[in-house]
């Protein structure tokens, strides 16, 4: 499910000339290169760069011709781990040239995250370190584990080194396993038993000596061989866990310490073997006014100079030249080589693909409306509707999801750790006690992400950000209906209201419903227990509803505090000044939308917005400035302009973040010396985004790291419209529409989709939501897109288990993609 971590996973970006396969051309075998991790060939293999095994990243990993083939190379308590189990803590990794050696330190248990910290890990009483070096071996590598003393003897067969390998190449593959062999099925297919520890477990697939994977394809075929007698057992991780991959395990021998696992890894390398060139664009297209660059991204040894070429798909069949030439060079970033091919001055309307050489672009559409149409609509209209919570929400002959959570809250416990983070301290800063029902918490909110919760920082981005989009591009769009009195939506049926009103009331219902029942705003709603964590499919199976039942049945509604049942979902409470004011801000901004459409909620908006001005301290003083420029816009009062020019100095040193939203109160303020020291801000803010922009072929500041980038450079386009309208003279609507093309393909690595489900020629489908189990997507989800492989490979999977890569979440995740096309469609068409 969710990762949900917050703190900052290092990034290792490798920006300047990186020819570290040239070293290769004379090599006869697996050599280490100068960013760390050995290589032959299209063969690499790193150890401990990446450490996040819970997201299938970390340990040994192995990239074979292109694709990542195998991870989590490691130690694990588990045959099959998932995730919340115990996972080793990482040591600095040792690299001895001479040797030709990567090494790295790992002991149990990592005394950060056990029983403790923000995603605590239950660790079994079990203490033990140990080293892993990976070696060169011809034209493979060993790898060689060497434990400090011996394990425990209670812990003989419980021990072993996993190897990961991805399961999305495998399916319908070959393997040999000694004298067994088989196919790599599509579903898990093993039998399961109860193992000596009452867990349960699944029957290895084969066992032996020396397994041969995928002999079929000189791209996939791998052997694994053990060197000191132990047998491999290849095991389907799907069995136990749906985002489980397939597992080659050898366990620990009693006494074991030095050589306690020792293996040669020979991953066929295909001579000479070169990455092909990738073309990204735009998966949906260009405005005929817009700037259109594609990227072409080549290997890093590639010296073939191809031509470039922009054709017209002709109406009758076939393909017209419209535009041909050697693009220029760009440079090298990550492990690649870029070149970029600009055809802005093409502006003719029609379909048209881009080629390089061999490599071709799906098609894709130049057209002054490519915008208004089928890009920001199924976020509106599938995928919110989709994430509702308390509702049921019909889709034709579809339901996507059964009333769901209509027990809403519990008090969660008091000192208790949640296992996805969320913290309740020594008191519920309530009057209700720990398992109380809370009332007014059974309707409104969406889903987050693919695991169901409602954090109430979601819940308020997304109401912020669809009232924004509301407000600046008058978005009266009516093609779903929304009943808050029977709880049932209708996709594709329009009831008469904007269903971005209809949306911004149902998350307000939440918002606000919890705040008139507490007389605070919930940290989040979530439920109690891992096993409904874990739930795939319809919301409506989480938990019993029993207090919605008795009013469908009985007609009679339970009394207020009617004690709930233990699968009711736990609400949690914080004191937490910034988030409070977060919301706040939201609330000012909804009231303002709210108004004439339902005057009830915008007066509890505003009023509730106010309270938490006058009533939060918060620690940092541009924490109040989103609040108090929702307010001066909403109310005008002069007292809020008065924070503002007083602050202006606190704004400018924190313009990334305070820049987008003052922008729109300079005129309202009306004071020089605000707008000067604003504007100067936002200069020296420009030239920080230029230098940024300069770093990578896509003309946007980007930082690859193990989390896909693509929420984080939608939030930077989201912010550069507002900072393009309010200062025209300082930012041009360049950087805002580069971020957008990102988005919608124009980004690193061989997997060119749009991260919008649903949106554009390619897009990212498999997609991670609530029935990823199907291999499904929701139209309109906007996934995290491609993530950074340490040190150097971009990946994008199609997987619909890899959170980091494909996960759909709330707040600016959804809304920030919703609003950048909007502002697309409004700003290059505004003179027409």
């Amino acid at each position: 499910m969710q990762q949900k971590i917050k703190v900052v996973l290092f990034a290792l970006l490798v920006i300047t000339g990186i020819h570290v396969y040239a070293q290769q051309k004379t090599a006869t075998g697996m050599l280490l290169n100068k960013l760390e991790y050995l290589q032959y060939q299209g063969v690499n293999v790193m150890l401990a760069h990446d450490f996040y095994p819970e997201g299938h990243q970390g340990g040994v990993g192995v990239i074979q011709n292109g694709e990542r083939v195998a991870t989590n190379g490691d130690l694990r308590l588990e045959p099959t781990p998932g995730q919340w189990q115990p996972i080793p803590k990482v040591g600095k990794r040792i690299i001895d040239r001479d040797k030709q050696e990567i090494s790295v330190r790992m002991e149990y248990p990592d005394s950060m995250i056990n029983r403790k910290g923000f995603n605590p890990i239950i660790y079994p009483d079990l203490n033990f370190s140990y080293i892993i070096r990976v070696t060169p071996s011809g034209k493979g590598f060993k790898i060689i584990v060497d434990l400090d003393k011996p394990l425990p003897h209670e812990w003989i067969g419980r021990v072993g080194f996993n190897f990961e390998l991805y399961p999305g190449i495998l399916f319908g593959k070959s393997y040999y396993m000694d004298e067994q062999s088989g196919i790599f099925p599509r579903q898990a297919n093993g039998q399961m038993y109860t193992d000596a520890q009452n867990e349960l477990q699944i029957t290895p697939m084969a066992s032996g000596k020396k397994l041969t994977v995928a002999p079929e394809s000189d791209k996939q075929r791998m052997i694994i061989q053990s060197l000191n007698g132990d047998n491999l057992q290849l095991l389907d991780g799907r069995g136990k866990h749906n985002n489980g991959w397939f597992v080659v395990r050898s366990l620990v021998k009693d006494g074991a310490t030095k050589n306690a696992i020792e293996w040669l890894v020979m991953p066929h390398a295909i001579e000479g073997w070169q990455y092909e060139p990738v073309v990204q664009v735009s998966q949906v297209g260009y405005h005929p006014a817009q700037q259109k660059i594609a990227i072409i991204e080549l290997d890093a040894n590639d010296s073939k100079k191809q031509t470039a070429s922009l054709l017209r798909i002709k109406e009758d069949g076939g393909f017209e030249t419209i535009l041909q030439g050697a693009p220029k060079d760009w440079g090298n970033f990550l492990r690649y080589h870029y070149l970029q091919f600009d055809f802005s001055k093409i502006q003719k309307q029609g379909m048209y693909i881009v080629k390089y050489g061999n490599s071709q672009t799906s098609p894709f559409q130049i057209n002054k409306d490519v915008y208004k149409h089928d890009v920001w609509q199924p976020t509106l209209e599938y995928f919110l509707p989709a994430q509702m919570c308390h509702m049921r929400v019909n889709d034709k002959y579809r339901v996507w999801h059964g009333w769901c959570h209509m027990d809403d809250a519990r008090m969660a416990p008091i000192d208790s750790n949640h296992f996805d983070g969320y913290i309740q301290g020594h008191s519920t800063l309530t009057t209700f006690a720990s398992g109380q029902t809370v009332p007014m918490l059974n309707r409104g909110g969406w889903h987050d992400a693919g695991d169901f919760d409602l954090r109430v920082e979601s819940q308020a981005e997304t109401v912020h950000g669809l009232t924004l989009a509301y407000e600046a591009f008058d978005v009266k769009d009516d093609n779903t209906s929304i009943d808050q009195l029977t709880h049932v939506v209708e996709i594709h049926q329009p009831d008469g209201k904007p269903d971005v009103l209809q949306q911004v009331e149902h998350g307000l219902l939440s918002i606000i419903g919890g705040y008139k029942a507490m007389g605070r705003f919930y940290r989040g709603i979530i439920e109690p227990t891992l096993r409904q964590y874990t739930l795939l499919g319809d919301a409506a199976n989480m938990s019993d509803n029993v207090f919605f039942n008795t009013i469908k049945q009985t007609g009679a509604v339970p009394s207020v505090g009617l004690p709930g049942s233990p699968d009711d979902r736990w609400v949690f409470t914080e004191d937490n000044p910034g988030r409070a004011l977060e919301v706040g801000a939201s609330l000012a901004a909804a009231a303002r939308v709210m108004k004439g459409y339902n005057d009830t909620l915008a007066d509890q908006c505003l009023q509730i917005a106010q309270q938490v001005w006058n009533d939060t301290k918060e620690k940092r003083i541009t924490q109040r400035v989103p609040l108090a420029a929702e307010l001066l816009i909403t109310t005008k009062d002069k007292k809020y302009a008065d924070f503002l020019i007083a602050n202006v100095s606190a704004i400018a040193d924190d313009i990334n973040n305070s820049g987008w939203v003052v922008g729109r109160t300079l005129s309202i303020v009306n004071n020089n010396a605000y707008t000067t020291g604003i504007t100067n801000a936002v200069k020296t803010l420009y030239s920080k985004i230029q230098e940024q922009g300069k770093e990578t072929p896509y003309m946007v500041p980007y930082k690859p790291n193990i989390w896909g980038a693509g929420w984080d450079i939608q939030h930077f386009g989201y912010k550069q419209y507002f900072l393009h309208t309010a200062f025209p003279d300082v930012f041009p609507d360049t950087y805002m529409l580069s971020a957008l093309n990102f988005v919608l393909g124009c980004h690193p690595g061989s997997n060119t989709a749009s991260f919008a489900s649903g949106v554009g020629a390619s897009s990212m489908i498999p997609g991670y939501g609530f029935n990823r189990a199907d291999w499904s997507y929701i139209p309109g989800g906007i996934s995290s897109g491609t993530a950074l492989i340490r040190p150097d490979f971009p990946e994008l999977l199609p997987w619909p288990f890899l959170w980091q890569q494909g996960e759909y979440v709330l707040g600016g995740g959804t809304t920030d993609y919703l609003f950048l096309v909007l502002a697309a469609d409004r700003l290059l068409n505004k003179n027409n």
